[in-house]
């Protein structure tokens, strides 16, 4: 009989243009936020309150930006990463329609490049990734790229290295339908600083810590059905220890930036990410921040700043060495757009 337990697929699995349907639906509601913000020291305004978002030109408060990027990035991991050695990076990243609570999220992924690693025992699979809600509607669309282990030895596929964007067009973010920040209450967002007090090439160092612990991680990927071994069987890596989730981290480092940036309001792009070190419990994350570039929206009273978001268990503004390779403390090197009052 063939057997009925999924092993998960291997790098030998994957062919370009295959289109994977992930299971399983989930209705997201309430309880998520709560969870969200116990594991996350979240406080961005439009996310906690609806009547700063009513305010604001919202129906409500919608979800936050990365409990869809959570809740999709799970639905795919039995299929793309349950065997994986690392999550490597992301580009091309966008939230098309806000996450409300009730909505059922949905996930396909079509294979988009393969490539062997010169070990001939992992490599790397591109995929473009879309989660839906219940009426079909494109809730975010990203690429990521993960190192797969292979079941064998046989010969190497032929490579397919995908040409991707390195920034998300600003004239391409979509904004909420009905935001408005003309009447935005800088009291209750927590900070006065808006779009035009951020210069190109500034360094903000949002002070804070969070040491990560193994129980709250835990959690986290059993929150977002993200089952990849390496997070969860301490016995998957040699050394014995499980691998912090990169989302998770992306979480952290995204709450942490409260401080300085509390009027980035919604995430609407990720231009590229690395997973630069691994991060483990015990661990102690802080985060800066480089202003990269800014733009204007369509939008009443809303523009867009351009941030990279640095999770770090060194200093701010350290990134790389005369190498050109990330230092060894740097865990997380992000690059997105936010929506910001002018």
């Amino acid at each position: 009989m063939a057997p009925k337990t999924n092993a998960g697929r291997f790098f030998e699995d994957y062919a370009v243009g295959d289109v994977i349907t992930h299971a399983v639906p989930r209705t997201i509601k309430m309880g998520e936020r709560a969870l969200y913000h116990a594991l996350y020291p979240a406080r961005h305004a439009l996310h906690s309150s609806d009547k700063f978002a009513q305010d604001c030109g919202l129906p409500f408060s919608p979800l936050d930006d990365l409990i869809t990027f959570h809740t999709v990035f799970g639905k795919t991991v039995p299929d793309v990463s349950l065997n994986a050695v690392a999550n490597l990076g992301y580009a091309e990243g966008r939230w098309h329609t806000s996450l409300w609570p009730g909505d059922t999220v949905t996930a396909t992924s079509e294979v988009i490049g393969i490539k062997q690693n010169s070990n001939g025992k992992s490599g790397v699979v591109w995929v473009r990734t879309e989660g839906q809600n219940q009426h079909d509607e494109l809730l975010l669309s990203y690429v990521r790229w993960v190192m797969v282990r292979k079941r064998g030895e046989g010969d190497a596929p032929e490579a397919v290295i995908p040409e991707l964007t390195k920034v998300v067009d600003p004239a391409d973010l979509i904004i909420p339908k009905g935001l408005d920040f003309t009447g935005y209450d800088y009291a209750l967002a927590g900070e006065p600083h808006k779009l035009s007090d951020y210069a190109v090439g500034e360094i903000i160092d949002h002070v804070d810590g969070v040491t990560i612990e193994e129980a709250e991680h835990m959690m986290a990927t059993r929150l977002w059905q993200n089952t990849a071994k390496v997070h969860f069987d301490a016995t998957f890596r040699p050394d014995g220890q499980r691998l912090m989730y990169g989302g998770h981290v992306i979480s952290l480092a995204r709450a942490l930036s409260f401080n300085g940036l509390a009027n980035a309001q919604m995430i609407v792009a990720l231009n590229g990410g690395a997973h630069a070190n691994p991060c483990f419990a015990g661990d102690t994350v802080r985060a800066w921040s480089e202003v990269l570039d800014t733009a204007e929206t369509s939008a009443p009273g809303v523009g867009a700043i351009r941030l990279r978001l640095v999770a770090t268990k060194g200093a701010a503004g350290e990134l790389k060495g005369e190498d050109g390779k990330y230092l060894p403390d740097v865990l997380l090197d992000l690059d997105y757009w936010a929506l910001m009052p002018v």
